[in-house]
């Protein structure tokens, strides 16, 4: 017997609590992500709850930086062009170009340092 997994309800990624601040910010204002309320019961953990298309997107707190890596989330834009001059504009570095399986893609890193993929399909 499987669990019989049916979707992906959120993602969550976790910053440290010193550089939420900072990365509250990339997300707002460099991604553009729409910010949800969070539950009452949870604001006090800091944080925040995003909703990108029909998934949910959420930043935790951790006390220690996690180690860099290449695991990561992927954000489908509707204009890969127009999402790179954003980023270049905002001074955010890409890391890496390219195509895999037919999604174009950059990659960007968060002020935490997590690796962040913008695509099209």
């Amino acid at each position: 017997m499987t669990f019989q997994i049916s979707g992906i309800d959120h993602v969550q990624m976790t910053v440290p609590r010193d550089l939420e601040a900072a990365a509250l910010d990339f997300y707002r204002n460099v991604l553009g992500l729409t910010e949800i309320e969070k539950p009452s019961e949870l604001r006090s953990r800091g944080g925040a709850w995003f909703q990108a298309g029909a998934m949910q997107f959420h930043i935790g707190l951790d006390l220690d930086p996690s180690p860099r890596s290449k695991r990561h989330v992927c954000f489908l834009v509707p204009d890969l062009g127009k999402a790179r001059a954003a980023a270049l504009a905002k001074n955010i570095a890409i890391e890496e170009e390219g195509e895999a399986e037919g999604l174009r893609r950059f990659f960007v890193r968060d002020p935490a340092g997590n690796r962040i993929e913008i695509g099209q399909r």
